[in-house]
């Protein structure tokens, strides 16, 4: 009698213990970010939580599926551009599930189907922009890249929130190439602004010009204004220069002069020679 207790009491414990294992199993607690998808029998029945649910021992299984945004880190592609440039980009992908049920019945992997299709969608859109847009309006390939993989990847429940091209490597020769053209641009934008300067200050020469030719003054005040500056720094030599037209003043008067004394000094020394005629006819 006490060996047919025994018996039934260890075969009542692991009843117990088998009916505990199937009632823990059928508690299940998800996460504020995550979802369970529920297949019963093999059929999905739709997606539960957050918080605390039951299912169904052995008929039912849930699927764990995460909700909050993933970064995923698309390597290094190698493509040639559309003007025959060859370059090397990688860029970063931003994306979360939205719909569990697609996410999990859609596609075995949504993880890494996404990444494939990020690899060839950034290799086809770099090989339809030219060098200059990759490099000056990448803002405008992140919105177009992001575009396609999000139209992509909707049927499988996944939202790509932001692409972004992270680095462009170009070959060496290329950069070298460019670092010409910009020293080009650079010099080429320095010797306009010269001629503009040149320009403004022979515009500037001429009104001035056009003033000191009506009051004539204006040039001597200037000239005595520049020896005055000039004349503080005890180190300089001042050299003054006369106009050609007061050479040709001085020149004038000393014709003048020379003309003048010739008439006068001719007549004077006729009359030396008559007063001796005048004695010998006394």
């Amino acid at each position: 009698m006490i060996e047919v207790l025994g018996a039934g009491s260890i075969v009542l414990a692991i009843v117990l213990l088998f009916v505990l294992i199937i009632l823990a199993s059928a508690i299940k607690i998800v996460k504020e970010y995550e979802r369970a998808v529920i297949f019963r029998l093999g059929r999905v029945v739709g997606a539960r939580g957050p918080g605390l649910f039951f299912i169904i021992p052995i008929f039912e299984k849930a699927v764990i599926v995460d909700l909050r945004t993933r970064v995923l880190d698309v390597p290094v592609q190698e493509t040639i551009t559309k003007d025959n440039v060859p370059v090397r980009v990688n860029a970063v992908v931003y994306f979360r599930v939205i719909d569990p049920v697609k996410a999990v019945t859609q596609v075995s992997n949504y993880i890494m189907a996404t990444s494939q299709i990020a690899q060839t969608t950034l290799r086809s859109v770099i090989g339809q922009a030219h060098l200059d847009e990759l490099l000056s309006e990448r803002e405008k390939l992140n919105l177009q890249l992001q575009k396609i993989i999000d139209e992509a990847t909707d049927p499988w429940g996944i939202k790509v929130s932001t692409v972004e091209i992270k680095d462009v490597e170009l070959p060496s020769g290329m950069q070298r190439a460019m670092a010409r053209q910009a020293e080009a641009e650079r010099e080429r934008r320095a010797r306009i602004l010269l001629a503009e300067a040149e320009k403004q200050a022979a515009e500037k020469l001429r009104e001035a010009a056009e003033i000191i030719s009506e009051h004539p003054m204006a040039l001597q005040l200037r000239t005595l204004q520049t020896i005055s500056d000039v004349a503080s720094d005890k180190s300089n030599v001042i050299v003054l220069t006369l106009p050609m037209e007061m050479l040709k003043l001085f020149k004038s008067a000393s014709e003048a002069a020379s003309t003048f004394k010739k008439a006068f000094g001719g007549n004077s020394g006729s009359g030396d020679k008559e007063e001796p005629s005048d004695e010998v006819e006394g």
